[in-house]
């Protein structure tokens, strides 16, 4: 069994925060939820050197402060963070949005579910993905030989 994947959630909306600890407290064998009610807060607890490591941020976009086109964005400037996968969870389904996030290298983008039933099948196919992938800590560069090192 690979070991729990440990998912950061950062959104500011305290029901979507409720209803989202709720859908992934199912999956407490697989992973390990911390939470952030800010794109300030997010960046802190990712860059805590005592903190644990993180293997994947679901980030909402629309937050007061930093929003989360400004957290991706910090996430990926920086050498130590910039591995980390960040999933887009939004409402908006904008395509402006869609293309804004990829352009800035998130790894996925999902506008999140008018209907419980529908989101918890949004949490389900996340998890069940992203529990079976893991961050390298450098990236992997091809031998001579072809082979990975």
């Amino acid at each position: 069994m690979p070991p729990q994947l440990h998912l950061l959630l950062v959104d500011d909306n305290p029901a979507d925060m409720f209803l989202a600890r709720e859908a992934l407290q199912g999956y407490s064998d697989v992973l390990i939820l911390t939470t952030c009610r800010s794109g300030h807060e997010a960046l802190a607890r990712l860059r805590d050197p005592q903190g644990p490591r993180l293997d994947l941020v679901v980030l909402d976009i629309n937050m007061p402060g930093l929003d989360g086109f400004e957290v991706l964005a910090a996430l990926k400037a920086d050498p130590e963070l910039a591995p980390v996968p960040v999933v887009m969870l939004s409402a908006s389904c904008a395509p402006q949005d869609v293309e804004r996030a990829y352009g800035m290298r998130a790894s996925a983008y999902v506008v999140k579910a008018d209907t419980y039933p529908v989101f918890l099948k949004q949490i389900e196919a996340l998890v069940g993905f992203w529990s079976q992938c893991r961050v390298i800590g450098k990236p992997v560069r091809p031998t001579r030989a072809g082979l990975l090192q």
